[in-house]
């Protein structure tokens, strides 16, 4: 049974980010992170070069010449729309590719945090897989409609903003499944707990999405979710003593 008292604190789930990312300096986790490491160094490299061609020729083909002044306004707003839209999207794709090894490194990071072993069973890849294929189908039913802000004249202006509470949101349905599978909680579960929580994943989801969209910190930023929700969620679970002691 998980005690949601905390689980909606910002800085909760912010400090438990936080932690996944000191963890990931443990040897004991290294052999976990280096496939996903060069999983997202394939994809973010090829993502980030692909997103700047792409944005500089959409400007080039919509802005006429007389108005190349506004460039440097409109450089940073499809630069920043991209960001949240087509980085979420690489993120996606990373982590169905990732997903099996991500269980894995959730595993591994409650054996250590708990002090128990790992299970003698790990979940099954079929499941795992196809619980990410679930979530993705999930999300890219919302995200399609939210294609279309862009062009619709001023709601635009305010699309980078949806984008980025609907990133969040995604992001944290994304990691916070891996500790919650280990719970036996299934998608439906995992999406009531973490709209109990709302607002510590939406602060979880946001500082994991902010990560996704920096060049380098995105090659490790999605390991560290992984460790950081699975500290969340066991500190959720953990009694009230111990979840303080390690805190």
């Amino acid at each position: 049974m998980l005690n949601l008292k905390n689980g909606n604190s910002p800085l909760f789930a912010v400090q438990c980010l936080w932690e996944g990312v000191r963890m990931l300096a443990r040897p004991e986790l290294r052999n976990y992170l280096l496939i996903p490491l060069f999983i997202n160094m394939v994809l973010y490299t090829g993502g980030f070069v692909l997103g700047y061609h792409m944005v500089s020729a959409l400007i080039h083909q919509f802005i006429p010449d007389w108005l190349s002044w506004l460039n440097w306004i409109l450089w940073p707003l499809f630069f920043v729309s991209f960001l949240v839209a087509g980085f979420f999207s690489f993120a996606l794709l990373a982590n169905l590719i990732a997903a099996p090894y991500y269980s894995r490194l959730s595993a591994k990071t409650l054996a250590l945090i708990s002090g128990q072993p790992l299970p003698a069973a790990e979940l099954a890849w079929d499941k795992v897989f196809f619980g990410e294929l679930h979530r993705i189908g999930y999300l890219l039913l919302r995200l399609l409609p939210l294609l279309l802000l862009f062009a619709i004249p001023v709601v635009n202006l305010l699309a980078p903003l949806l984008w980025a509470g609907f990133a969040a949101w995604g992001m944290a349905l994304e990691f916070m499944a891996y500790p919650l599978e280990q719970r036996g909680l299934a998608f439906a579960g995992q999406k009531q707990f973490l709209q109990q929580v709302r607002w510590g994943a939406l602060s979880f989801g946001g500082l994991t999405s902010l990560g996704l969209t920096l060049p380098l910190v995105n090659l490790l930023i999605g390991q560290a979710a992984v460790i950081g929700a699975t500290i969340y969620v066991y500190r959720l679970s953990a009694p009230a003593t111990e979840s303080a002691a390690g805190s």
